[in-house]
């Protein structure tokens, strides 16, 4: 009987932190190798059991970096005779990850293994006992490592704890080496790799072989997705710094690193099986160097610095360093997945068809609303173009190259206001546009040069979940006020055009006098609206979504082949909107649809600002300030959920400069006419996410994915915003036989998988779940849950305050907007301390790992 479940009951463990002995940034800053032996009782055994137990060498000195665990449950009487119970003894340790700057052994073991490398990249066998026996026959005939007084069948049973017994069943593995993490939600398993040790009494030297699996395969509790099996055997009567342990140590060590594993993932042949692995050792000897000699910038948001005044004052400090920061990487953003041995042409062409899509059909929908608006002053083609100028410009020059600049929905409503106060005081709207458009240049250009992007480290997590969730609504609004509009128009009974009246009586005195009854349809020409047409917006909708989405999801499906399946779901969106822009232009051809309107004219108009008064440009100021405000705390947020943790991008962040650049760029957008742009959310995490590479886990029965790395390209984006521009000369034929419906599809699309990993939205989920059902979040298990649904409750209070404000039908009271999203800040740090305790905010605005 084993005695305990591998997590268990941890309070006999002390965990202790290893920052300093952290060989890899890709690691977790809590992790440790976790020993596991289970040795079967047997009644002659017990006598010296203790002993042995007392008398074995430990690969750790012992003292307050190692920590026994044991946990024994004995049976009385005769039930093992019974019902074929035996007892189990489960001893846990902590091992110390292997110090690849100190410990000289680590070297000689990866040393020695590379000169006799035993490895296996194409194993297809399905079971445990398979792949050792396949390991252990891969020993045994290499002429390298012959053992001719070794016989491997014993070695196969010795692994196991039921080895030399008849009458035990319980088939589980004796030593084992994994890698945990003490997490918030309690100790994390890392399940795609296993090391298996074993001491042998007639081995005459050491021994590795490390098998990768052809896929993933489901050992049971803490082995549910195991892709590769390191074996590790050695002499009985070994140095201490030479034993099995210690060899496992310097493996473990390596397999740790989750974007490690990825690269050996991608290897075809030995050869680049153990160039990464030299690599691996290099980037391990090299982490606490590089920690100890590189300083904290003073002006990274990210730092864990504390926020003071004077940092506001280091004029032009921020840009400095950002640039310093980001352009040693400039070149590598531009070959990384193109050139060497990771290329990722596919998924870079699949990504830039995705942003093409993503980003081109908002901008003809923003346009078309700017050109409603406006009355033809912003229109579907400025929208286009700016997009593509802007884009190309900030695919090139920013330093976070993964984010995508977008004119959005708030913009367009800023917009609208603009055009009615020019209608309200008799301003030329171009000039008025130009110069509130130059005053938020100035100000965010000043925000640059002083280092406001700092405020970032103001910005919690409920802060950021609370914005993002908002432009999520504003997309699934701006859809359903659409569909609502088509409803109103075209959904009543058939009536006749206007035109259609005089031509219906002339047929009617054209008809003989006694046969005035009218059966058939009318012509075409005569009906005006039918109910078809709304109803076949509804279905185009509703249908890019669906397929969109289900699309998306396809990669978690068990169909066709996993590479397959990833090409599907990165072209779910293009996919998508192609087949029911067809179905509306083609198979249902005969229903007029809605689409955006074209106006042929100049593109580019320099805006006249020797028409504006001074009390025009003052109060061009002032929404010029507003639209600032808007512009900063989306940018900085978008940046920010960017750059999150949990994406694992390593070329590190520029808000100052981003912020600068967003400047600059409107400058150019305000002078000519173009609508303004700045960091989109959620495209810009959505880039993020098409271009990382995903590995799923099981923890507590729920599947999680985890980011194990992205391509941080310019590539993408440069090529996307290249291919908007083209798209200029495709108006008003054949991008005008995308309707409506569809543009609204993909605003639906959007809003539901920007809303992955949401903490808000899955805290919103519990109010309608039963507890059992509650997932083992860190929150959950560390906070009440009355706090919970308070924090919840109080965060839906300010999301409803941004959506009043936000989608209020008086333009007027759009304006306070930007200052509304501003109040948020002191909100969380000052206001909600004195509802909920801060221990318990920091709780639930910590990453979920």
């Amino acid at each position: 009987m084993k005695t305990d479940r591998d997590v268990g009951d941890m309070r006999g463990v002390t965990v202790n932190s290893f920052a300093e002995e952290a060989p890899s940034s890709g690691m977790a800053k809590n992790g440790y190798f976790y020993q596991e032996m289970e040795q079967r009782e047997r009644d002659e055994q017990e006598e010296g059991s203790e002993d042995r137990e007392e008398g074995q060498d430990s690969p750790i000195p012992s003292g307050d970096d190692v920590h026994l665990y044991g946990n024994q449950t004995h049976q009385g009487g005769t039930d093992s005779d019974v019902h074929g119970c035996v007892l189990l003894n489960t001893s846990r340790r902590y091992v110390k990850l292997m110090n690849f700057e100190e410990e000289v052994r680590a070297h000689r073991d990866l040393d020695g293994f590379l000169e006799r490398a035993c490895i296996l990249l194409h194993e297809d066998e399905a079971s445990l006992d398979d792949v050792l026996k396949t390991m252990l026959r891969h020993i045994s005939q290499d002429p390298h490592t012959a053992e001719p007084g070794c016989n491997f069948e014993e070695i196969m049973s010795s692994l196991f704890t039921d080895a030399g017994s008849q009458e035990v069943n319980v088939h589980l593995l004796s030593e084992t080496l994994q890698c945990v993490t003490a997490t918030a939600t309690g100790i994390q398993y890392q399940q795609s790799w296993l090391c298996i040790l074993c001491n042998v009494k007639n081995l005459q030297r050491r021994h590795v072989c490390i098998s990768r699996l052809d896929r993933p395969q489901n050992w049971g509790e803490n082995c549910a997705e195991v892709r590769y099996v390191i074996l590790i055997l050695a002499p009985l009567k070994m140095k201490s710094t030479k034993t099995a342990m210690e060899l496992g140590r310097t493996f473990a060590s390596m397999f740790s690193d989750i974007s490690f594993r990825q690269k050996l993932l991608e290897s075809k042949t030995q050869e680049e099986f153990k160039e990464a692995l030299v690599i691996q050792r290099y980037h391990l000897t090299a982490a606490k160097r590089k920690t100890t000699t590189v300083e904290e910038e003073e002006t990274d948001p990210h730092s864990h610095k504390p926020l003071k005044c004077r940092d506001f004052f280091r004029v032009g400090r921020g840009i400095y360093e950002d640039l310093c920061r980001r352009l040693p990487f400039y070149p590598s953003d531009f070959t990384d997945g193109i050139v060497g041995n990771n290329k990722a042409l596919v998924k870079y062409m699949t990504t830039s068809i995705f942003l093409y899509i993503a980003v081109l059909l908002p901008a003809i929908a923003f346009g078309s609303l700017n050109d409603e608006s406006t009355r033809g002053e912003i229109d579907v083609q400025k929208t286009i173009i700016g997009q593509s100028i802007g884009g190309i410009i900030y695919s090139l020059c920013a330093g976070s190259p993964l984010v995508i600049p977008l004119t959005t929905a708030p913009i367009a409503i800023f917009i609208s206001v603009i055009r009615g106060i020019c209608d309200d005081y008799e301003l030329d709207f171009a000039a008025f546009y130009a110069c509130i458009g130059l005053w938020n240049s100035l100000f965010l250009i000043i925000g640059g040069v002083f280092n406001l992007s700092l405020l970032v480290k103001l910005f919690k997590r409920s802060i950021e979940e609370v914005i993002a969730l908002f432009i999520s609504i504003a997309f699934v609004a701006d859809a359903v006020k659409g569909t609502v509009k088509i409803f109103h128009k075209y959904y009543h009974a058939p009536t006749l055009a206007n035109s259609s009246i005089e031509e219906l009586n002339r047929i009617i005195r054209g008809m003989p006098v006694g046969d005035m009854n009218l059966t058939g349809t009318l012509p075409e020409s005569f009906i005006l609206c039918t109910r078809a047409r709304p109803l076949l917006c509804l279905l185009l909708m509703l249908g890019t979504l669906w397929v969109g989405y289900t699309l998306y999801q396809f990669k978690r499906s068990p169909f066709l082949h996993a590479k397959m399946r990833e090409i599907l779901s990165d072209c779910a969106l293009p996919i998508s909107v192609l087949v029911f822009s067809y179905v509306g232009s083609y198979v249902f051809n005969d229903i007029g649809l809605p689409v955006f309107d074209y106006h042929k004219g100049p593109v580019f108009r320099v805006a006249p600002l020797e028409k504006l008064t001074g009390a025009s440009v003052l109060s061009a100021m002032g929404l010029g300030l507003l639209l600032a405000v808007l512009i900063f705390i989306d940018q900085n947020i978008v940046v920010s959920l960017t750059n999150a943790p949990e994406n694992r991008l390593l070329k590190g962040t520029a808000y100052h400069w981003d912020l600068t650049l967003s400047g600059l760029i409107n400058i150019l957008m305000s002078v000519l006419g173009l609508p303004w742009m700045h960091a989109a959310f959620p495209h810009s995490t959505l880039h993020v996410r098409q271009l990382a590479i995903v590995e799923e886990r099981v923890e507590g029965g729920h599947l999680y994915e985890t980011i194990v790395s992205v391509k941080e390209t310019r590539v993408t984006s440069l090529v996307a915003n290249i291919l908007i521009g083209v798209s200029v000369f495709l108006l008003p034929v054949p991008l005008q036989w995308i309707p409506k419906p569809v543009l609204y599809g993909l605003f639906l699309y959007i809003a539901l998988t920007s809303i992955d990993g949401n903490q808000m939205c899955d805290r919103m989920a519990l109010l309608l779940k039963e507890q059992t059902s509650y997932p083992p979040t860190h929150y959950i298990r560390k906070v009440p849950q009355r706090k919970i649904h308070y924090f919840t409750f109080l965060q839906m209070v300010q999301l409803l305050f941004l959506c009043a404000f936000g989608m209020y039908p008086l333009p007027y009271m759009k304006m306070i907007f930007p200052l509304l999203m501003f109040i948020l800040i002191p909100i969380r740090n000052c206001l909600l301390p004195r509802i909920i305790d801060a221990k318990y905010l920091d709780i639930m605005d910590a990453q979920h790992m």
